[in-house]
């Protein structure tokens, strides 16, 4: 009895108290909001189009467009500015917030600002003009407390009344992106609120609390876009990079979510953590900032803490994007509910809570920004002075760079460039440098002495020694490594030697064939990045095409030419569909694909056309398995890639339902990295047969380990205990757990690796090295076999990024790629990520070559 009465107290305290927290969960916007104002009624709050107050629902990207819109019809205040659209379609928006004689000349304080901020002029008095306030929320779509926060600011900066909010508005402008993920924001609402109960269910083990696979912590094709302000490679960060140049904020807001069990969190980060080229005064308004928010926390007795877990080293975020451009970017963390109410070690924690410290801290953002308005012009006056002195007194004045034959890779290189507005420029002639000889047409220079000059330090830094060897996130992003291109610095003694045309390269245009009816085939080099598209161009309009395992010269159109291992051939003798020479002609154009037409079959140097190492090549079908246990961010890369960029769409089924599927479908079967023990013992012996009977199998990563476990793959791996005994822990105290954890982790470095390029998973590869992107400690040793292992990491194989010695030791000639047959079918594993983040151009072309020119595997393991 006394169990059962100290039980139902306990129940009645739990009760009482989620009752009480209830309060939290508001029954009208304007509970929401500051009452040291008045508010215009003809301005319509955001329950008067939901039909509910915000956070008693999460709010759908179609109804908080809808709010906007209406905002943008109603206020003189509020313009709407469509910049993109997402994968799913949706609308990308900003609101430019300020008073009607701003919005009235809104181009013109633009286009003053940008003049303002590129000036090297003296010191300047630019206390007239007013500051540009980004307003940043949920990038994350699972982090919605941001994007449900905008409504109420942006109904708060439409319909406030009072000197304080004019002031705000005459002296600055303000831009709202209310949803900078859209397409998870949407997925979001419709979990959490499909998971709603009448009565809130706080148990942090309900399913409205556990996302399904994969959650909408991402955008479509499942990236972190918070990871792709640097990297570029969706819609989503394309458009807002625009925006951001034509703009170049004083400050930008990044409004994040993090586990329900924390508090809340604002910059500063770790002080020893932010990137050195961030300058100092950026990191003294961040701590100006940081005043008012802890003031506002302070009001409204809400615990929080700073300096701590998060940084700023990382230019490829929302919040350190910015400091590499002299504005200054603020991370918020909030405590999440992930949805309506859950139990937190800290009581009860309401999604109305939570949206009102995101608004509140909306707020204390425009007080500290007002407070500090001449520091953070001064700043803005003062960056581009201070950024061309650094350059000049740089040792390094610039890199060169030289990118090979692939015309495809490079026009990504350029745009990514180019959409940072980093300048690129072609050689005029020749130069001699050292022992190099750089050929005007084949290498071009990015000098540093350029108003990107902080960003480019970064994108070429080589850097592997720091003052604080932890990381949030990656450690190196190296652009011209991660392209696998040559790269030179250039000394400042050399500068005035480098001959370059004044004009930037803006594109690399290749010269498209005449079509000719005598052609006896088509061919095309697969040496470009964009060859695999073709290919399935090909495949996909049904024709006969056929790739060769040896190179050749053969006889085109305009002369001879050399065609390299891999190249594909389109025969005319063959029967094909009507019109297809024109289409790959066409479509050739498109991709930028250099294309010939061969006139004999016969060849003056190599293998002749009708050779049988001349192969069919077979249109794949492709299964991606997904579902819970899988990383949810490299089956996306895989995904992304395979459908944006090689025309394949692959068929994504969950482990989970491996048991019930057909294979027999399926040519080609990938895993990426995950925990996949929880198969059961008939899917793993449905895969074995299945491959025996000729399927491929390429995995990565972890999925490599489990692939070994079925004894499928012939490979061994240094397992926690060879990388624990690599490091000696004797005179390690209790506060040396962090320190030894950072030196264990490969947290996204970059390792050189020697291949083997007459492998045919290397044909189209120029170099005999390859940059290889870690972030994992899966580590295959060196396969005893020969032939298996065509990529192998170098004996010190550190290039650029953090990696202790120890772990370095351990990676050191060890496999990156092994490949071989198992009974009529191949087994490839890669050690790392090749497709990471969309990004690693140089690496990703493994995918398709494991792909198409798996059938060339004729090594048993």
């Amino acid at each position: 009895m006394t169990i059962r009465f100290l039980s139902c107290f306990f129940l009645l305290l739990v009760t009482g108290a989620a009752s009480a927290d209830m309060s939290r969960i508001y029954s009208h916007d304007l509970e929401y909001l500051p009452k040291d104002v008045s508010y215009d009624p003809a301005i319509p709050l955001p329950q008067e189009v939901l039909g509910h107050t915000v956070g008693e629902w999460h709010v759908r990207h179609d109804q908080l467009l809808a709010y906007m819109t209406l905002l943008a019809e109603k206020s003189e205040r509020v313009q709407l500015q469509e910049i993109g659209r997402t994968y799913e379609g949706r609308k990308l928006i900003h609101l430019h917030i300020s008073n009607a004689k701003n919005l009235a000349d809104i181009e013109s304080l633009r286009t003053t600002h940008l003049k303002n901020w590129q000036s090297h002029e003296e010191k300047r008095d630019l206390s007239g003009y007013p500051l540009v306030l980004w307003m940043g929320y949920s990038i994350h779509g699972d982090e919605p407390s941001g994007s449900n926060a905008a409504l109420l600011l942006a109904y708060y900066l439409a319909a406030a009344q009072g000197e304080k909010i004019d002031q705000l508005l005459d002296q600055s402008v303000v831009i709202l992106d209310p949803s900078l993920n859209p397409d998870g924001l949407a997925r979001f609402a419709h979990w959490a609120n499909s998971h709603k109960s009448l009565n809130l269910v706080s148990d942090p083990q309900n399913r409205e609390h556990r996302q399904g696979w994969p959650s909408a912590r991402t955008n479509h094709y499942w990236f972190d876009l918070n990871r792709d302000w640097l990297l570029l490679t969706h819609p989503e960060s394309k458009a807002r990079i625009e925006q951001f140049h034509q703009w170049r904020p004083h400050v930008l807001t990044d409004f994040h979510e993090m586990g329900t069990n924390s508090t809340y969190f604002f910059q500063p980060g770790i002080p020893s953590r932010t990137n050195p080229h961030t300058p100092l005064k950026n990191i003294e308004l961040t701590n100006a900032l940081a005043g008012f928010h802890a003031k506002q926390m302070d009001s409204d007795k809400r615990l929080y803490f700073t300096q701590e877990a998060f940084d700023d080293f990382y230019y490829g975020k929302g919040s350190t994007y910015p400091d590499a451009h002299g504005s200054v970017g603020i991370l918020f963390e909030q405590a999440s509910a992930r949805g309506h109410l859950q139990e937190s070690e800290n009581g009860p924690l309401a999604f109305s809570q939570a949206i009102q410290n995101q608004f509140n801290l909306s707020l204390s953002t425009f007080a500290g920004a007002m407070a500090n308005k001449h520091a953070m012009l001064d700043f803005q006056d003062s960056y581009g002075r201070d950024t061309a002195e650094e350059a000049l007194d740089d040792d390094v004045a610039g890199f060169m760079v030289t990118p090979g034959e692939d015309a495809s890779r490079f026009s990504y290189f350029l745009d990514v460039l180019q959409r940072h507005q980093v300048n690129i420029y072609p050689l005029s002639k020749n130069v001699k440098i050292d022992d190099t000889t750089f050929v005007a047409g084949e290498s071009f220079f990015v000098p540093g002495r350029q108003a990107q000059y902080r960003l480019i330090k970064s994108l070429f830094s080589t850097q592997k020694r720091f003052k604080d060897n932890t990381f949030y996130d990656v450690s190196n992003w190296n652009i011209a490594l991660a392209f696998n291109y040559d790269f030179t610095p250039i000394e400042k003694s050399r500068w005035r030697k480098i001959p370059f045309i004044a004009q930037p390269v803006t594109q690399l245009q290749v010269k498209s064939p005449d079509y000719n009816a005598d052609a006896v085939a088509w061919a095309f080099n697969w040496q470009d990045s964009d060859a695999p598209a073709l290919l399935q161009f090909l495949l996909k309009k049904g024709a006969l095409v056929k790739q060769s395992v040896k190179a050749f010269t053969g006889v085109t159109q305009d002369g001879e030419f050399i065609f390299q291992p891999g190249a594909v051939l389109l025969p005319m003798g063959l029967q094909q569909p009507d019109n297809i020479a024109q289409e790959l002609i066409a479509r050739a154009a498109q991709l930028n694909v250099k294309l010939h037409g061969l006139m004999s079959g016969m060849t003056p140097q190599g293998v002749d056309l009708g050779s049988r190492h001349v192969a069919v090549v077979n249109k794949p079908e492709i299964l991606l398995l997904g579902g819970a246990g899988v990383s949810q961010y490299e089956a996306g890369e895989v995904w992304h890639y395979l459908d944006q960029y090689v025309g394949v769409a692959p068929s994504i089924i969950d482990i989970q339902r491996l048991s019930g599927t057909d294979l027999s479908r399926y040519s080609h079967i990938i895993a990426v990295d995950g925990n996949y023990r929880s198969i059961t013992d008939k899917s793993n012996e449905k895969i074995k047969v299945w491959l025996e009977q000729g399927g491929v199998l390429i995995t990565q990563k972890r999925a490599a380990e489990w692939a070994a476990e079925q004894d499928w793959l012939k490979a061994k791996f240094k397992d926690d205990d060879a990388i624990d005994a690599a490091f000696d822990t004797s005179k390690l105290g209790f506060a040396d757990q962090e320190a030894l954890s950072g030196k264990k982790r490969v947290a996204g470095a970059v390792f050189n690796t020697n291949v083997d390029l007459s492998h045919p998973l290397l044909f189209g590869f120029d170099k005999t090295t390859l940059p290889v992107f870690r972030n994992s400690t899966v580590i295959m040793r060196k396969a005893s076999e020969p032939f298996v292992s065509p990529v192998i990491y170098q004996k010190a194989p550190l290039l650029a990024g953090y990696a202790s010695d120890e772990i370095e030791s351990l990676i050191a000639d060890s496999s990156m790629l092994i490949a071989h047959t198992k009974g009529d079918g191949r087994v490839i594993a890669f050690s790392d990520n090749v497709s990471f983040r969309g990004y690693w151009l140089g690496t990703r072309r493994l995918l398709s070559n494991a792909i198409y020119l798996s059938h060339f595997i004729d090594v048993e393991g």
